[in-house]
Parts: C-alpha cells; structure tokens; sequence
C-alpha cells in the first residue's frame, strides 16, 4: 500500500506516542522496587535449631527469643535482597484447636509478623501448615505481591508450595539450619528452588537458650494409692477426649498400649498436679496412671 508524505507522518507520530508510553511505563517499573517476604516452618526451626543448639528437639527443653531471630532474619534478608522491602514475616505453626499459645500470641504482636496456624494432632504432630504455606505463597506470587520469597523449611510437602509461587514468577529461596550430622532438608525440595542458604550454629546461638532441669521434689503427703492414681487418670483421660474428640482417639488407640512420649510426659504433669506428688521413680503409680487413663479412653471407643 503506498503511503503519502501525511500518512508517513502520522505514523511516525503515532510511533513517537507510543515510544514515550513505554518510556513511562519503563521508568514506574523502575521506581518499584522488589518486594520480598520470608516463610518460616516453626515446626521445622524449632526441630532443627533445637538440635544444633540445644542437643534435643524437645521445644519444652529450650527457650527461643523470638523476636530477636526474627529481626535477625529480617537484617539478613534486607542484606541478601539489597534493593527490595519487606512485606512481612509469615510464622507458621501448630496449635490445638488453631488456637494461639502465649508464645505464638507474642509473635504474632510483632511488627511485619504474620502467625499462621495449623492443627495439632494427639502425636503433637503439626497438620495444614504445609497447604498454608502453599495458598499464601500461591496467592502473593499471582498478584505479583512478592518478587522473591526466602522459605525456611525442609519438608518435601513444600515442593508444590515452591513450584505454585515460581509458576507465577517469583524466585523462591530456601534457607535451612546447619544439621549436626546428615541432611535435615528433604532433595527434591533442595532441587527445586532457585537458590539455597544454610544458617549455622553462631548464627541462632544467641536465640536459644536450655532452660535449667529444675528437680521435682516429693510433697510431705501421704503416698497415694493405685487406685487414687488410676482414677486419676482416667480423670485426665476425659479431659482429653473433650478437648480433642474422636479421631486422635483412634489414631492414639492404634499405639496402644505405648502412649507417645509427649502425650505420656503431659500425662505425668497433669497427674502430679492434681495429687500433689511427685510420681518420678514411682514406676507402680505410673502403670497405675497409665492404665487409669488408657482404660478410660478403650471405654469411649
């Protein structure tokens, strides 16, 4: 098609327009700076902080100042991604019921903090939290809210989290803790992500401190009997099918007659508290209590 000289100049116009919307286009892109967001697995952090500096992955062995390792972390980010802002900082934990701790409670007071919660099963075993991850670094990527995302986690359930976030763009980064010995990171979630970083022992020793065993001292009552101590906890036994219903109960029937070590620890606890005595040493008054609660709880079923 031929063009005359008004044609010729009324595209070249049209041309200069657009070149100077893309120039604009071009410089507000530039002003924008990356925003960046950190994902932590509580579940993960407190397991394997736990054991490289505490020796034990117990969290009731051990303190953590949280707020301190959380504005570590958050200076480290700011370092890494040198010309990105936070958004903020997700905290992803269990709790029964979801509901929140006194712990999680003050983390979740943080500034730029955002605590999460999954479920606790009867195991203490920690349930949702990997499908939490996923929906918010899902979510954040696909309105383009975070540019790159540093996850501190080491389950392999997260590698469709990773894969979901990087679909829509984002770089994500996985930061793990120094394993005394061996891997504490599953492969497939190490291969997947764009970059991986590992924090050491001098990094999280200033955060965790193991708290002192405090002796448990007999009271001066009197011994009670088996079956004061059965019926106590076949007392306890009820207060913990009210509180976690019929499932866990059939998932903890499964173990029987071993009751896992954290629920047999918060047994003890409970029992000695509303006896007023020491049952450590005590092995008949454990088997009784034992018995009292598993006996209870076989009833219900």
């Amino acid at each position: 098609m031929h063009m005359n000289d008004d044609d010729l100049a009324a595209l070249g116009a049209r041309i200069d327009r657009t070149n100077e919307l893309l120039q604009r286009m071009l410089a507000e892109v530039a002003k924008t700076p990356s925003t960046h967001a950190i994902f932590v697995d509580a579940g993960y952090l407190y397991a394997a902080m736990g054991r490289l500096v505490a020796g034990t992955e117990d969290r009731r062995s051990f303190d953590l100042d949280a707020e301190g390792l959380i504005d570590a972390l958050i200076d480290r980010a700011r370092t890494i991604f040198a010309d990105s802002r936070l958004l903020r900082v997700y905290w992803y934990d269990g709790a029964r019921r979801r509901i929140h701790t006194s712990e999680q409670q003050s983390i979740a007071e943080l500034p730029d903090v955002k605590v999460r919660l999954g479920n606790l099963n009867a195991n203490n075993q920690q349930k949702g939290v990997d499908s939490l991850i996923r929906t918010d670094l899902e979510s954040l990527a696909r309105h383009r809210a975070i540019s790159d995302a540093a996850l501190i986690g080491g389950d392999e359930d997260l590698v469709s989290a990773v894969e979901a976030a990087q679909g829509y763009g984002a770089r994500v980064h996985l930061w793990g803790i120094e394993a005394p010995e061996g891997r504490n990171q599953a492969e497939p979630l190490l291969w997947e992500v764009d970059s991986q970083r590992t924090f050491d022992l001098d990094f999280f020793k200033p955060y965790v401190s193991r708290r002192a065993a405090v002796p448990y001292e007999a009271t001066a009552g009197a011994r009670p009997t088996r079956e004061d101590v059965r019926f106590v906890g076949a007392q306890i036994a009820a207060k913990w099918l009210a509180s976690r219903g019929r499932e866990p109960l059939k998932e903890l029937l499964h173990g029987h007659p071993y009751l896992p070590g954290s629920v047999d620890q918060d047994l003890l606890v409970e029992a000695e508290g509303l006896l007023q005595y020491s049952l450590r040493g005590q092995a008949d008054l454990r088997r009784a209590l034992r018995d009292g609660f598993w006996e209870h709880l076989r009833a219900q079923y």
